[in-house]
């Protein structure tokens, strides 16, 4: 599986920029990836069997979604220890062949952290709810009942109901933001980030290359617990209690920013270490913002705009890139269409039938985009989503919101990697999840020997922008937003490259403001300059 021949001419980045900048990232969600041992349940040494074809990709580096010891019950974002492996995914020494494969492949490695939450099993809250006086006893978030026997406050839980459970034991309330087993650490506490400070430095010890800090915005609350005020009502259609908060005091507490100094510290003593926050929430770009600003912050943010957008828009794309200009003091954005808790893009954004094109123009513009991009498993072979029936649901929150929040476990579904094999060579066992017959038809051997696949293609935009200044690192400004037409200039020294996209189903008028002279560098789906058949895009060195 060699990369697609470059198309262009090298322009090469200034030497002293990080690697991470402009960076193209592949995640990669252990369950789903690939099942070494048999047990329908992907694991790391799968991982590493198939890190082969991530490096053929031609991205950066690779992130690898939670394997900690958990019990599960939301898929590894309930840690009950940080710095092992869970057995269903193997072992330390596992991960460390994985680290060393990944490395001799040329990708830096990243992993996530969570640290705004644990599992009712880790060790840290069997201490803490033991008593009101135990070494732990202020790690998480407790409080006493109002005098009705009531919780502390109003707030609500993300996957439904209140954000409190009782606890007998200590006849007090814990919060969770999450599932009631997940109890909220209490970051306020310095002996608390003097802990997960260490779980940090565990990894980097282990050779990690980066983090992407989950749910970042929850760290810390209002120790007050004032009650959250009503949200406005906005149109849209509320389903769970928690959309009917504004979330000022569960969440994005100032001194959260006191603990991203720490961390970036930490990380500064390890070199060019990567960290990405993950912020959702209606103050979801102020804090991004916050959270990047200046040098002793995190290096970017991971921002929701495309992750749950009914539909790719022109207007879409200019106001997330406008949200993020080249200027002194700006953070560096990161951009996902797709992760492993969103809906498959080609299933919320085109028809059935517009899927093969579509999925042209859509991985030709995630190239194309000012930040970092994130690739997420299956991405590169256009995988839908896959409709789970109720009796196959894993996700708890679909469970629990079920039938009106759209089960997650549809876009986490096994990565097909042989046609011909029953489970897709995903595993040799019954997989966890189904594939889906259409995906099942995408497998990565099908599109590796046809050399008009999205996957090849795919491979050859990543090596166009790795080659080129403006496309990796350059800055973005918009020529024309209107209609299914969005036209864009991407400039760095010595590089300048025009892009031309239509996003309808029918032939587009070329924009004027885009001059259609130059070189053209990748077309997709007809287009050429002056020419914008459906879903087209080009790309043209100036």
């Amino acid at each position: 599986m060699t990369p697609a021949k470059r198309r262009s001419h090298p322009n090469p980045e200034p030497a002293n920029l990080p690697w991470w900048r402009g960076a193209a990232i592949y995640q990669i969600y252990p369950r789903s990836f690939c099942d070494a041992n048999g047990d329908g349940v992907g694991d790391l040494p799968g991982i590493t069997a198939r890190l082969d074809h991530v490096a053929a990709l031609g991205v950066d580096a690779i992130w690898v979604s939670p394997f900690f010891t958990s019990p599960m019950r939301d898929f590894g974002y309930d840690v009950a220890n940080y710095c092992d492996v869970d057995p269903i995914f193997g072992t330390l020494a596992d991960f460390d062949r994985m680290v060393a494969r990944a490395h001799e492949l040329g990708l830096k490695v990243t992993i996530d952290q969570v640290y705004a939450h644990t599992s009712d099993q880790h060790p840290w809250f069997e201490e803490s709810r033991q008593s009101r006086d135990n070494p732990r006893a202020d790690w998480y978030v407790w409080a006493d009942p109002q005098e009705d026997g009531s919780p502390p406050s109003n707030w609500q839980s993300v996957f439904g109901g209140p954000a409190w459970t009782w606890d007998a034991r200590r006849c007090q309330y814990y919060l969770h933001n999450f599932l009631s087993s997940q109890p909220q650490i209490n970051a306020h506490n310095p002996a608390v980030q003097d802990a997960l400070l260490g779980v940090m430095k565990f990894w980097l010890d282990r050779g990690v290359d980066g983090f992407r800090i989950d749910a970042l915005n929850f760290l810390m609350h209002d120790p007050a617990l004032r009650n959250n005020p009503p949200a406005p009502h906005d149109g849209r259609r509320r389903t769970r209690p928690f959309d009917y908060q504004l979330k000022i005091y569960n969440q994005s507490h100032p001194g959260i920013v006191g603990f991203i100094e720490r961390l970036r510290g930490l990380c500064n003593e390890y070199g060019a270490v990567f960290t990405v926050a993950e912020v959702g929430g209606d103050l979801a770009e102020t804090e991004m913002k916050e959270f990047t600003a200046g040098d002793d912050r995190l290096n970017s943010a991971y921002g929701f705009d495309f992750l749950y957008a009914d539909r790719l828009t022109p207007q879409l794309v200019a106001d997330t890139q406008a949200k993020w200009p080249d200027t002194p003091g700006m953070g560096w954005p990161s951009w996902a269409f797709e992760n492993h808790d969103a809906p498959r893009a080609l299933s919320r954004w085109c028809a059935p039938q517009d899927v093969p094109a579509f999925a042209r123009m859509k991985a030709m513009l995630l190239a194309s985009l000012r930040g970092n991009i994130i690739v997420y498993q299956g991405e590169e072979l256009g995988l839908t989503q896959v409709d789970i029936p109720f009796e196959l649901i894993q996700d708890p929150e679909a469970i629990a919101n079920w039938p009106l929040t759209l089960s997650r476990d549809g876009a986490r579904t096994p990565l097909p990697w042989q046609a011909q094999s029953e489970q897709g060579g995903f595993t040799t066992g019954e997989p966890w999840l189904p594939l889906g017959e259409d995906n099942h038809a995408r497998a990565v051997d099908l599109q590796d020997a046809d050399p008009a696949s999205l996957l090849n293609l795919t491979r050859a935009l990543l090596a166009l922008r790795k080659e080129n200044a403006a496309l990796r690192t350059g800055d973005f400004t918009v020529l024309h937003a209107a209609g299914d037409v969005l036209a864009f200039r991407r400039c760095a020294e010595g590089s300048r490259v025009t892009g031309v996209f239509n996003m309808g189903h029918r032939t587009a008028p070329w924009p004027a403001a885009a001059s259609p002279a130059g070189r053209v560098l990748h077309a997709v789906n007809g287009a050429a300059p002056g020419t914008l058949p459906p879903f087209s895009a080009l790309l043209i060195e100036e």
